[in-house]
């Protein structure tokens, strides 16, 4: 019976450390790094700004266009490139490609994985009709950017090696870059 006893002691002894308090005395709470102190501030001018309507020299020169664009010879200019494009193949399309609109500019992701007709793409940062890419194609010497529809959105051929060039449906032209 002794032993029992001894045993079931022994039993509340062990319960009754595990239901022990932690203390947080071991624990420093000061900030690490002492406060930095204020500083004296500079003196603070205002005057009048000048009047953009009269004074225009502060803004630089609008950009000219494109007179190819301009003027709708964007299909004339496609035509040209298509002549003298270089060979293109899927595998080498596949990546990050760094997209000039206009005069925005965006990135572009190619991959192979299929879809629809063509294969999965996508763009970040660009605008118009960029922004609707969901997938590309290769056709010949050309590659086909098309919408989540898989409708033609901009068509562009091989430049040099890495470089694309071409236009989007609505003639403006873009231009992929690594």
């Amino acid at each position: 019976m002794r032993i029992v006893h001894a045993a079931s002691g022994l039993m509340i002894a062990l319960a009754l450390a595990g239901c022990q308090r932690t203390s947080m005395s071991g624990i420093n709470t000061q900030p690490m790094a002492t406060p930095l102190e204020a500083q004296p501030i500079g003196t603070v001018q205002s005057s009048q700004l000048p009047d953009p309507s009269t004074d225009t020299s502060q803004f630089p020169e609008k950009p000219s266009t494109d007179t190819a664009m301009a003027t709708g010879q964007g299909a004339a200019t496609d035509t040209a490139a298509a002549a003298t494009a270089l060979d293109v193949t899927k595998e080498s399309m596949v990546g990050n490609w760094r997209v000039s609109n206009g005069p925005s500019s965006c990135d572009m992701f190619l991959t192979l994985t299929n879809l629809g007709s063509g294969s999965r793409g996508g763009t970040r940062g660009c605008a118009g009709e960029l922004t609707a890419m969901g997938s590309w194609e290769v056709a010949g010497k050309q590659v086909i950017l098309k919408d989540r529809n898989g409708n033609s959105i901009a068509t562009l051929y091989k430049t040099a090696d890495t470089r694309f060039d071409g236009s989007t449906s609505s003639g403006q032209p873009v231009s992929l870059s690594r």
